[in-house]
C-alpha cells in the first residue's frame, strides 16, 4: 500500500511538479483544520443558545430562580458567561470572558485566510516555472520544433494554477461562513451580557435616550 501511495505521489510530481505536491499537502491540512473547527463548533454548541435565551428572558423578567434553573442544563459555551453575570460580575469582565471564548473558537481562521490568499499565488508560481521549462524545451529543440511539446508544457503549467484555485476558493467560502457565525455569536453574547448586567425586572435598566423615544400625542 505504501508503494502505491508513493507511486501516486511520484505521478503527481511528474505531472504538475513540486508546486502541485505542496498544494495537495496544504489542501490535506486545510481539510483537517476545517473538520476540527466544525467539531469544535458542535461541541461548543455554537448557534444553539435556546436554554441561555430562556434563562436571560427569565432574568430580565425578574424571575431569578427560574433563570438559574433554565440555565443549568445548557451546554452552550456562553452559559458560564451568563452565569457569571447572574452572580454580579461586571460588564467589562463578562465581555472579557466572552472574548476569551471567541478567541478559542477563532483559532485556525488565520491559517485558512492564509491558504485562501496564497494558494492561487502558489499555483501561479508553478505556472510560471512550467512555462519557463516549456520555452526552454522549445529553445533546445531549435529548428526541430514540435508544437505538441510546447502545448503539452503549457497545459501542464496551467494545471498548477487550476489546483491553486481549487484549493483557495472552497477555503475562502468556508472561512466566510465561519466568520459570519462568529459575528452572529458576538451579537448574541452582547445581548446576553447587557441583560444579565441590567435586567429590566430589577428596575435599574439603562435610561433610554429621550431623543430616540417617539412623542406621544
Amino acid at each position: 500500500m505504501l508503494d502505491a501511495v508513493i507511486g501516486q505521489l511520484q505521478a503527481v510530481l511528474d505531472l504538475g511538479g513540486p508546486v502541485v505536491l505542496v498544494l495537495m499537502a496544504v489542501s490535506v491540512v486545510t481539510v483537517a483544520v476545517i473538520l476540527y473547527k466544525l467539531w469544535q463548533f458542535s461541541v461548543a454548541h455554537v448557534g444553539r443558545h435556546a436554554a441561555v435565551r430562556d434563562a436571560v428572558a427569565a432574568w430580565d423578567a425578574g424571575d431569578r430562580s427560574g433563570a438559574r434553573e433554565a440555565l443549568a442544563p445548557s451546554r452552550s459555551y456562553l452559559a458560564g458567561v451568563v452565569e457569571a453575570g447572574f452572580d454580579g460580575l461586571g460588564r467589562d469582565r463578562l465581555q472579557a470572558m466572552a472574548e476569551a471564548r471567541f478567541s478559542r473558537l477563532e483559532r485556525g481562521f488565520r491559517f485558512l485566510e492564509t491558504v485562501a490568499q496564497l494558494a492561487p499565488l502558489l499555483g501561479l508560481f508553478g505556472t510560471v516555472l512550467g512555462m519557463i521549462e516549456a520555452f526552454q524545451a522549445l529553445q533546445a529543440a531549435g529548428a526541430q520544433v514540435d508544437p505538441s511539446i510546447l502545448a503539452g508544457g503549457i497545459w501542464v503549467a496551467l494545471l498548477t494554477t487550476a489546483v491553486g484555485l481549487a484549493v483557495a476558493m472552497p477555503t475562502a467560502l468556508v472561512l466566510a461562513w465561519f466568520e459570519g457565525r462568529m459575528e452572529a455569536e458576538r451579537v448574541a453574547a452582547e445581548g446576553f451580557v447587557l441583560t444579565a448586567v441590567a435586567p429590566v425586572g430589577r428596575g435599574d435598566a439603562p435610561v433610554l435616550d429621550t431623543d430616540m423615544v417617539p412623542a406621544r400625542g
